[in-house]
């Protein structure tokens, strides 16, 4: 079993405010612990772009620390992250890092040991391990287990059921440190931005001061798509006086064909060949007693020695299946890229689920028996037998002789057990519990011991078969991979960026866009996990219109063409439009429906748009929602500003266009004080600062990135 680190275990008993800050500084250095053994030589760069990932506002990123990160993030997480996933993890929690040491190196805010010290004892005060016998912290505990730590590093110490060295101990110190400089720190922006008694007065008139109004709302898609024309220019324009709004990293675009290795017809004809002989020959699959051997050596699909019911079959083919007779052969069939025959070898009707209560005596050398187990095979069998012959004399007993079962699993629960057939038990285990009837006991013998099986209860029972199955696989000869090769060179030899699409059109290829490619991404649609063409499309010697082929994992071939190069950071037309194009239609719709408003009466608006007059009541502009429509803040501050029983002018709302008529307004009194509400403001402002600061400090922070020389 794989070692954990402490975060775990201790972030686990933190409170939630702690937790998350906790989470955010000191993950990696838990997960991370010792640096030896990860990164060779070859990573020990001269360069020094190549000794740094990055550098941030002048501090820099190591790579052999980085590389390292990554390496063991991906080594904890097994498979469940790709290199790419596991590199921009890092990324973020070192960025993070040196973005905010940069400002405590500005404002110079360090911790004091006693501060840190007082992190440590807040953090650490629910762990047992560091408990007097009054549940109180002891510091001369934590002590003890450091001391103890450093003595048997490299070694681990086990710390409430996780496993913890000395390197990633000091580690956490460390961003408990860290821990403490952005508490200081977010205190010190907080306090920047308190909330005025002008600015609590005026939030305090803005939630009760509330207004009614009937109006009429003359929905955008009124007017149909096609009665609009928005033009490249406008999109353009739009584009360039908003820049702010569609900042974007370096992106590319690239259009590929894709070559898939697959059988040729040839080779189909090969594989059913083979396995007709296979199925019809002397002693073939047809004939064959020996239908377990046969497969051992013949099938490319192991034989599957267990019943399975309907739903295990191919659903296509299941009713044909079940009706065979013992002996019978269907097929043969074609099936995820197999030529298939299926033979019965037996069925019998069991049920769906089977609920039972066990008690498990081990014996030495039985699986997962461990240390405390020193009785003999022999010595369990009589301990078995003999709690069976209790239980038959009296079930009442099963609960007080329950302390017996070394299945520590199941005894929460009863000793009890509710699976279906296919659900992974021991064979014994399983056609005891299928095979036998409801209240049966006996005793059953499996790799992990003896077992005192008692049957409760079973499903519906249905039937189920045993069969074998005969399996060639249709695979793509060498012949047909050289003839997939030369057809792939031709056509990267003769195609050419203006050639491109109709070469394609012509050979009845596919043509693929992929846009708005981001330097560190991993994917690309259709193709699944492609980095090299990434980085190929991001080098830069990799011009527009180059042209490059690719091996693709799963076989075959891509060629791809690169299309598009943007380095200013702005997004492109196509990634722009698709939001500015409904917007500018809005803005075009609106003017079209005042256009045709020629009244200044409500009804009359109404009545001419085929739409009836609404009411909204005590709306209020903190919250300025109106009920059945939504957020409409334009149109809650006009209604706030209006005189009262007078037709509004046209405003243009977030989902239409809008005509109102206020009917009252209803202003809150005045308070003595305004704390309250100064108190709320600050809290929220306060709550601000712990999640936009850092956003804000990164945006404007001085960031040379190298990870595309590594990744």
């Amino acid at each position: 079993m794989k070692k954990k680190f402490v975060p775990l275990a201790i972030i686990s008993s933190l409170g939630p405010v702690i937790l998350i800050t906790v989470i955010g500084l000191a993950l990696f250095a838990f997960v991370f612990g010792t640096g030896s053994g990860f990164i060779t030589d070859i990573f020990k760069f001269n360069d020094s772009d190549q000794s740094r990932m990055a550098v941030i506002n002048g501090i820099d990123m190591e790579s052999i620390d980085f590389l390292e990160k990554v390496e063991r993030l991906q080594q904890n997480n097994q498979s469940s992250r790709s290199s790419m996933q596991a590199m921009n993890s890092v990324w973020d929690s070192e960025l993070r890092k040196l973005v905010m040491q940069s400002e405590y190196n500005k404002l110079g805010i360090s911790v004091e040991s006693e501060m840190s010290i007082d992190f440590l004892k807040n953090n650490l005060s629910g762990i047992q391990d560091f408990q007097n016998e009054n549940g109180e912290f002891d510091s001369s505990k934590l002590v003890q287990f450091i001391q103890n730590l450093e003595e048997v590093y490299p070694e681990t110490l086990d710390l409430q059921g996780s496993q913890v060295d000395y390197k990633s101990w000091l580690e956490f110190e460390k961003n408990i440190g860290n821990l403490g400089l952005e508490e200081t720190y977010n205190k010190i922006v907080a306090a920047g931005v308190n909330t005025t008694i002008f600015e609590g007065k005026q939030d305090y008139f803005n939630s009760n001061n509330v207004v009614d109004f009937k109006y009429v709302k003359i929905p955008f898609n009124n007017i149909d798509d096609s009665e609009i024309e928005v033009t490249n220019s406008e999109v353009n324009n739009y584009l360039n006086e908003n820049k702010s709004s569609f900042s974007d990293d370096p992106l590319r675009d690239l259009i590929f064909v894709k070559f898939d290795e697959k059988p040729s017809e040839s080779d189909e004809s090969f594989a059913r060949m083979t396995f007709n002989d296979l199925l019809e020959g002397s002693n073939g699959f047809k004939k064959t007693k020996d239908i377990r051997g046969f497969l051992d050596i013949n099938s490319e699909i192991p034989f599957f020695d267990s019943y399975v019911f309907k739903s295990s079959l191919p659903p296509s083919i299941s009713n044909e299946i079940l009706n065979l007779k013992n002996g019978e052969v269907y097929g043969p069939y074609d099936e995820n890229g197999f030529v298939k025959a299926t033979k019965m070898i037996d069925s019998k009707f069991l049920p769906e689920n089977a609920k039972v209560r066990h008690i498990l005596i081990p014996y030495l050398g039985s699986r997962d028996s461990g240390t405390d187990v020193s009785q003999t095979k022999e010595e369990a069998k009589k301990t078995a037998d003999s709690v069976l012959n209790i239980l038959k004399r009296n079930r009442k007993k099963f609960q007080s002789l329950l302390n017996l079962s070394f299945d520590k699993a199941s005894i929460a629960n009863g000793g009890e057990y509710e699976f279906s057939y296919l659900d992974g038990f021991a064979p014994e285990f399983r056609d005891f519990s299928f095979e036998n009837r409801v209240g049966s006991i006996d005793v059953v013998e499996t790799v992990f011991g003896y077992h005192i099986i008692e049957i409760l209860s079973q499903g519906r029972k249905q039937k189920a078969v045993k069969v074998g199955n005969l399996a060639v696989k249709i695979e793509t000869s060498e012949q047909t991979k050289n003839n997939l090769y030369n057809e792939v060179s031709s056509f990267e030899i003769e195609v050419s960026e203006d050639s491109f699409r109709e070469y394609s059109k012509e050979r009845g290829y596919r043509v693929n866009p992929s846009n708005n490619i981001k330097q560190f991404d991993e994917n690309i649609a259709t193709l699944g996990s492609q980095r090299e063409i990434v980085k190929w499309a991001f080098d830069e010697e990799t011009n527009k219109g180059d042209i490059k082929r690719f091996n693709l994992q799963s076989g075959g071939y891509v060629l791809v063409m690169l299309t598009s190069i943007n380095d200013n950071g702005m997004m492109s037309y196509e990634k722009s439009s698709s939001s500015i194009i409904p917007k500018l239609k809005d803005k075009k719709k609106a003017e079209k429906i005042i256009e045709k408003i020629n009244s200044s009466n409500l009804d009359e608006i109404a009545s001419q748009n085929n739409i009836n007059v609404q009411t909204a009541l005590s709306v209020n502009l903190n919250n300025p929602v109106i009920s059945g429509v939504g957020n409409e803040p334009s149109v809650v501050g006009y209604a706030m500003g209006i005189d009262k029983e007078v037709t509004s002018s046209a405003i243009i709302g977030n989902s239409g266009v809008f005509y109102i008529f206020v009917t009252d307004r209803r202003k809150a009194s005045s308070l003595d004080n305004y704390q309250n509400m100064i108190n709320i403001k600050n809290s929220l402002r306060s709550s601000l600062v712990r999640s936009k600061v850092f956003d804000a400090l990164k945006d404007k922070a001085d960031i040379e990135d190298f990870r595309f020389k590594f990744y």
